[in-house]
C-alpha cells in the first residue's frame, strides 16, 4: 500500500502493549465536531482500556488544531499529507491501532459512541469476528442519501449474497486480527462485509442510533456512485474467480472462440457450395469472435500466472487456517 510512505504519525507512546479497544475515526474538515466528539467518547468509554486513533485525511480547515487541543493522553493522531479518501484513512488508522477490538466510526457525530459498549458486549457474546451497525431512523436526506443507499444496499446484497442491510454504516466493531488483515483500496470501505466473507469471518448486524449532522456538510454525493460500482464489479470478480481467473476468462474465451469458429465453418460450407460470402456481415462477426476468443483465453493464462506469482512470491496461502488439531504422541 504505497500511500503509507507519506504518512506523518504523532504517537504519544511507543508502548506495544495491546489495549482492550481501539476507536478509529477518519476526519476531514470537521473542526466544529472535534470538541464534542472527544467529550462524548471520554464519557462513554469511561472504565474501558481504550485508545483513540484519529486520522486527519488532509483537512484544509482548523481540524488538526482542534484535535491537538482536545486530544486525551490515550490519543494517537495520524496526519495524511492530502485527502486520500475514507478507505485510505481507515487503513492508516487500523495499521496504527493496538486494540484487541477495533471500532470504526465517522467523526461527524452522526454515529453515537454510546453504542460502542453495547457492541463490545455483543461481539463477545455472539462469538463474532465482526459486528456491523444498522442505522435505525436515519437522519439523512431522502433523495441524496437514503434512496441511493437503499438501492445500493439491495444491489450489493443481490450480487454478492452477503445479507447485510446497511453497507454504508461506518460504525463497526472487529476483532483486531480480522481488521489488520483487511486490504482496503479505492472506495472499498463500503464493501467490508464482502471482504470479511472472503476471509471466512463470522459477522452479524446490530441496530445502532443515528443522529442528524450538527456541523459542516456531508462529504458524500451522487458522484461517488460510479466509483462504488467499479469497486463492486471488481470485488464480485474476486469473490468468484480471484483464485482461478482462468475459469472466467477461459470459459468466456472458449465460448466466444467456438462461436466464431462455427460461424466461419458455416460460411466455408456456403463458399464451397458456390455462394459469395465476401460481402456478408456474418463473415466479419465470425472473424471478430474468433480473435476475441483467443485474446480472452490468453488473458486467462496471464491472469493465472499472475495469481500464482502473487501467492508464491509472498509465501501466501490460498486458504485461512482455523485450527490445526493433532493427536497427542504417546
Amino acid at each position: 500500500m504505497f500511500w503509507y510512505d507519506r504518512f506523518k504519525f504523532i504517537d504519544p507512546s511507543n508502548s506495544s502493549k495491546l489495549v482492550e479497544l481501539s476507536v478509529i475515526i477518519p476526519v476531514f474538515n470537521e473542526e466544529k465536531s472535534i470538541a464534542s466528539l472527544f467529550n462524548t467518547l471520554t464519557m462513554t468509554l469511561e472504565g474501558i482500556d481504550y485508545e483513540i486513533v484519529i486520522v486527519d485525511d488532509g483537512s484544509t480547515d482548523n481540524t488538526v488544531d482542534e484535535i491537538k487541543l482536545h486530544k486525551t493522553d490515550n490519543t494517537q493522531i495520524v496526519l495524511l499529507n492530502k485527502n486520500y479518501g475514507q478507505t485510505s484513512a481507515l487503513s492508516a488508522g487500523i495499521e496504527k491501532s493496538e486494540g484487541k477490538l477495533i471500532v470504526t466510526m465517522d467523526g461527524d457525530l452522526q454515529n453515537d459512541p454510546a453504542d460502542i459498549p453495547i457492541m463490545m458486549t455483543e461481539i463477545k457474546k455472539r462469538d463474532l469476528d465482526v459486528l456491523i451497525g444498522r442505522r435505525v431512523g436515519r437522519k439523512d436526506g431522502l433523495i441524496l442519501r437514503k434512496l441511493p443507499s437503499k438501492v445500493a444496499n439491495t444491489l450489493i446484497r443481490g450480487l454478492t449474497g452477503v445479507k447485510i442491510h446497511d453497507y454504508g454504516c461506518a460504525l463497526k466493531i472487529f476483532k483486531g486480527e480480522i481488521a489488520k488483515n483487511l486490504s482496503l483500496y479505492g472506495e472499498q470501505h463500503r464493501f467490508i462485509p464482502l471482504l470479511i466473507k472472503l476471509q471466512g469471518g463470522r459477522m452479524s448486524e446490530i441496530d445502532v442510533r443515528h443522529h442528524a449532522r450538527k456541523f459542516g456538510q456531508s462529504k458524500y454525493g451522487i458522484g461517488r456512485i460510479f466509483k462504488v460500482l467499479s469497486d463492486l464489479i471488481f470485488l464480485i470478480f474476486v469473490q468468484k474467480y480471484g483464485k482461478s481467473p482462468m475459469h472466467f476468462f477461459g470459459t468466456l474465451g472458449s465460448v466466444t472462440f467456438l462461436t466464431g469458429l462455427f460461424i466461419n465453418f458455416y460460411l466455408l460450407i456456403i463458399k464451397i457450395l458456390g455462394n459469395d460470402i465476401g460481402t456478408r456481415p456474418f463473415l466479419y462477426v465470425g472473424i471478430f469472435l474468433t480473435f476475441v476468443g483467443i485474446q480472452l483465453i490468453t488473458t486467462g493464462f496471464i491472469a493465472e500466472f499472475l495469481m500464482r506469482t502473487y501467492y508464491e512470491s509472498q509465501n501466501k496461502k490460498p486458504y485461512i487456517l482455523l485450527d490445526d488439531i493433532q493427536q497427542d504422541k504417546k
